[in-house]
C-alpha cells in the first residue's frame, strides 16, 4: 500500500495535475480582489478554494504516509506543509492576516517545477557572497550620502534635506529611475559640479556594485549546473561499469557453457 502511494504521489500526472491546480488557484485569488467580481461569483470562488485546500490537504497527508519519517526531514515537503497548514487556520477570531497569507499557495510552484527548485537554491547558497556585497553597498551608501546630505541639504532640503533623504534619493539614483532629468540636471542648475560627485556614484554602485550581485548569482547557478553534469557523470559511469561485469559474468557463463558441452561431447 505504501509503495502504491509512493509512486501515485510521485507521478508525474499526479504532479502536473497539482501544478495546474496552483495556477487557476492563483487567478482565483487575483480575482478575488474584484469587488464586481465577488458579488457575481463569490459563492463559486470560495468553493473553488475549499477544494483547492482539501485537495492540498489530502496531498500532504499522502505524502506524509508515502514517505513516513523523510517527509519531515526534506525541506521543501515542511515548506509544503507549513503552507498548507496557514491555510487550514480560520480566517475569523483574530486570524483575518492568515487569510491574506493564503496568496503564500503559490509559492508551492517552487517545490514541484524542479527549475524553480534550482533557482531558489543558487539564491540560498549565494547568501554569504551576497551578504559581504550587501554590506560593501551599504557603506558606500552611508558614506555618499553623508557626502550629499553635506553638499546638498541647504539648496535640496526635499531630496538631501536629512540622512534618510539623502539615502532614499541615492537609491532611486542606483535604479537610474529620473536620475538625470529628475535629480542631477536640476541641482547642476544650482552647483554645475555637481556631476563630480553623481557620476562616480552611479559607476560605481550601479555598474559595479549591482553587477557584482548578478555575477555571483549567475556563478552559483553553473556551480549547479555544473554539480548536476557530475551527478550524471557518475550515474553514466557507473552504469557502464556495471554493464561490463555483467558482460564479464555472461561471457564467463558462456565459456563454462561451451566447455561443458564440448565435455558432454567427448563422452
Amino acid at each position: 500500500m505504501q509503495n502504491y502511494i509512493f509512486n501515485f504521489v510521485q507521478n508525474s500526472r499526479f504532479q502536473n495535475f497539482i501544478i495546474a491546480l496552483i495556477i487557476i488557484n492563483g487567478i482565483t485569488m487575483g480575482l478575488e480582489t474584484s469587488k464586481e467580481f465577488m458579488q457575481s461569483f463569490g459563492t463559486y470562488i470560495n468553493m473553488f478554494d475549499t477544494f483547492v485546500i482539501t485537495i492540498f490537504t489530502l496531498e500532504i497527508l499522502l505524502r506524509i504516509f508515502a514517505h513516513r519519517v523523510a517527509f519531515f526531514k526534506d525541506p521543501w515537503s515542511l515548506f509544503d506543509f507549513t503552507i498548507v497548514a496557514i491555510s487550514l487556520v480560520p480566517s475569523s477570531a483574530g486570524f483575518e492576516i492568515l487569510r491574506i497569507l493564503r496568496v503564500f499557495r503559490l509559492f508551492r510552484l517552487i517545490t514541484v517545477v524542479p527549475q524553480m527548485r534550482k533557482v531558489v537554491l543558487a539564491l540560498v547558497s549565494v547568501i554569504p557572497g551576497m551578504a559581504s556585497i550587501a554590506g560593501l553597498l551599504v557603506l558606500f551608501f552611508y558614506i555618499f550620502s553623508i557626502m550629499a546630505t553635506g553638499l546638498y541639504a541647504e539648496t535640496f532640503p526635499q531630496w538631501f534635506g536629512t540622512l534618510g533623504a539623502s539615502f532614499y534619493t541615492l537609491f532611486q539614483i542606483m535604479t537610474l529611475e529620473s536620475w538625470s532629468m529628475g535629480i542631477v540636471r536640476p541641482i547642476m542648475e544650482v552647483h554645475p559640479n555637481a556631476w563630480i560627485f553623481f557620476i562616480p556614484f552611479i559607476f560605481m554602485v550601479t555598474f559595479i556594485m549591482v553587477n557584482l550581485i548578478v555575477a555571483v548569482v549567475v556563478d552559483a547557478m553553473s556551480e549547479i549546473n555544473k554539480s548536476n553534469d557530475e551527478h550524471v557523470l557518475d550515474e553514466v559511469h557507473t552504469l557502464d561499469g556495471d554493464i561490463k561485469q555483467e558482460m564479464q559474468a555472461l561471457k564467463e557463463q558462456i565459456k563454462e557453457l561451451r566447455d561443458l558441452l564440448i565435455l558432454q561431447a567427448k563422452n
